[in-house]
């Protein structure tokens, strides 16, 4: 298993300055923002073959692998003009990975809006009164469903087999459940891009969302980032907060760096399921602390999770 890092942190910087930066800490691997909400890339400058063989030349050298490309945006947004322009990012990052020769996109499943033409996603969350789950079935049936399934080929078509959707809420894909619900109806391309912190404000233990994952053989990446949950803000108003991020005081919940949310035996457990279930490929470090610099935030991770991960092959059942 492989420390990584997610390239948005540095969006400002050079990618030979991140690449240097993350081989000094003792990073592994990177992940590359492409298109839609990760606003820039760093792959937007290479325009010519020679620029792309030089970026390719630059990770060798400092073996440095890519571990996906990261494309979340909304292409089923009821807004056509939206749609269409994060369905073109969703082709540039998988046309991207078939030239880098990278097999692993990260996404968000997005959400569709109403079949009244409204121009806003319509993020359905319970099942009554009746017309919720009436609106469910039709954004499932009607756009997520024949979506993805032309997504997934067009995906397969240029080399790339794990399409990775991070349960985020606010998207139809938010959690197992629906995870597997979208991957049995369009194939086992699809599978999981596992971020525990969007999981644990859910009331979703990790640790088991990994193992029924890794049981369907669906979890293809694994974002490391930590979420610390208010007791006081959440006892009185629960877990679901609109409320801006940098309003940290009054949220019920907020992101932070590794280990300052749930320590370090938690993540610790969450290692050991991945390992317990097949998974040894890269930890990519996502920092969105608020409250941590960049540079202070990423090293708390790496040194928490540089203690965790074990970099030999085991030894099967070695003891007896």
């Amino acid at each position: 298993m492989k420390l990584g890092l997610f390239t948005v942190l540095y969006a400002d910087r050079g990618i030979a300055e991140v690449v240097e930066k993350a081989v000094a800490m003792g990073i592994q691997a990177i992940e590359l923002g492409v298109a839609n909400y990760p606003a820039t890339s760093h792959l937007e400058g290479l325009t010519t073959d020679r620029q792309v063989e030089k970026f390719v030349e630059t990770l060798t050298q400092h073996h440095i692998e890519i571990s996906a490309l990261s494309c979340q945006g909304n292409p089923l947004h009821p807004d056509p003009a939206v749609a269409q322009r994060h369905h073109q990012g969703w082709e540039e990052t998988v046309r991207w990975a078939e030239r880098l020769g990278v097999n692993c996109v990260n996404v968000f499943s997005g959400c569709p809006g109403d079949q009244t033409g409204g121009t806003h996603p319509n993020w359905v969350t319970c099942a009554w009164p009746e017309e919720y789950r009436d609106l469910l079935a039709w954004q499932w049936n009607e756009k997520v469903i024949p979506y993805w399934q032309g997504a997934t080929t067009f995906a397969n078509h240029h080399g790339v087999d794990h399409i990775a959707f991070e349960m985020h809420p606010g998207f139809v894909v938010y959690n197992p459940y629906t995870l597997l619900k979208l991957r049995q109806a369009v194939g086992p391309s699809l599978g999981a891009n596992v971020d525990p912190s969007h999981l644990y404000w859910q009331g979703i233990d990790p640790v088991m969302a990994i193992r029924v994952l890794c049981q369907e053989n669906a979890l293809f990446h694994f974002h490391a980032k930590d979420v610390l949950i208010d007791p006081y803000n959440t006892a009185v108003n629960g877990v679901l907060d609109s409320r801006s991020y940098r309003d940290i005081k009054d949220r019920a919940w907020s992101f932070c760096t590794v280990g300052s949310g749930h320590g370090a035996h938690a993540w610790a457990q969450m290692i050991y399921e991945l390992r317990r279930g097949g998974y040894e490929g890269v930890l990519s470090i996502e920092h969105e602390d608020a409250l941590a610099s960049r540079e202070e935030g990423l090293k708390h991770a790496v040194d928490l999770l540089k203690e965790l991960v074990w970099t030999e092959p085991p030894e099967a059942a070695w003891w007896i």
